[in-house]
């Protein structure tokens, strides 16, 4: 019989209460828990760390205003190329400028990074909450073909435990970094991915240098010309990722941006397998309704859009037709 066999049965019960104090009183307080699950930090002992290196790092020590000291060093890195704007140093310097956005699963904030005494470079730190996830309603589509192994992770996702909320946004956001890196390798129109450290992204800004940000799709009014430029870079973005075998799963007019006359493809936490899940035609469908929608309401006749061959083209494209 295994050791924890022997503690999981009445005899461990017999034991003198005096030695069970002590093993208690070894592994820390008396009612204190035990690890929700070995070799990973829970949720209380990563703020609990936090807050050691906050007080570690104090104002005083960080220069020029900063935030906290660069996180590269712990991170998970984007692909190679690295563009060179890329700052790896580990004597660089993290300030937080603002929101960008807000969302109900993530806020983008910008923030720059540098060594201090350069002006640095301008990021999107995208950063996933893991107390509300609102948006989430939408876990079993999504997630379908990325079953996660250990019933233990999947029965606290399922019950939306503390750590099981924590758990779904790494979880998004590793699924995110992993499709951006892909697709960015591929050509496609998205942000640079530069990192992913747990549940925050720090993400290409598509922007100026004054840190306004590139308009959402949404909020630019084309002329006819324009418009029809950018349907076609959508279609062909559409396409790229049905090369894959992939799907937006989510697009729409408001996370497509368009920097400096380029379309470019954002917010990709939900991307789609469309070969491995059920619904796949559906959320290319989805994907092409959507964004048509918005080119018809802004004058782009169906005869351009043409949505039905768009859609077979794109199951014929992603082996599924």
């Amino acid at each position: 019989m295994r050791q924890h066999d022997f503690e999981d049965s009445d005899l461990f019960d017999e034991q003198p209460s005096r030695h069970r104090e002590a093993r208690s009183r070894r592994r820390g307080r008396l009612d204190e828990p035990e690890p929700t699950r070995s070799g990973r930090l829970t949720e209380g002992e990563r703020v609990r760390l936090a807050k050691l290196r906050d007080d570690a790092y104090t104002e005083r020590l960080l220069p020029d205003g900063a935030d906290r000291w660069s996180t590269w060093d712990d991170a998970e890195h984007g692909p190679l190329p690295r563009p060179d704007w890329v700052v790896t140093e580990l004597a660089a310097v993290d300030t937080d400028l603002g929101v960008l956005k807000t969302g109900k699963e993530a806020d983008v904030h910008l923030l720059r990074r540098g060594l201090p005494g350069t002006p640095g470079t301008l990021l999107a730190a995208k950063r996933y909450r893991s107390d509300e996830h609102k948006l989430f309603h939408r876990d079993a589509g999504y997630l379908e073909g990325r079953r996660m192994r250990r019933s233990r992770e999947m029965r606290a996702i399922e019950h939306r435990t503390t750590f099981g909320r924590n758990l779904i946004a790494e979880q998004w956001a590793v699924a995110e970094f992993a499709a951006l890196s892909r697709l960015w390798t591929l050509g496609a129109p998205v942000p640079y991915p530069v990192q992913r450290e747990g549940t925050e992204l720090l993400l290409e800004f598509l922007g100026e240098d004054d840190g306004s940000a590139a308009p959402r799709l949404a909020q630019v009014r084309p002329d006819p010309g324009e418009l029809k430029d950018l349907w076609f870079q959508a279609t062909a973005a559409l396409e790229l990722l049905a090369s894959e075998g992939l799907a937006h799963g989510d697009l729409s007019a408001y996370n497509l941006l368009v920097h400096r006359g380029r379309l470019m493809v954002i917010d990709l936490p939900q991307v789609v397998d469309v070969v491995a899940n059920p619904g796949g035609v559906e959320f290319l469908a989805r994907d092409v309704r959507n964004l048509a929608g918005w080119f018809h309401g802004r004058g782009l006749g169906e005869h351009v859009t043409n949505t039905g061959e768009l859609l077979a083209e794109l199951v014929s494209t992603a082996g599924i037709g």
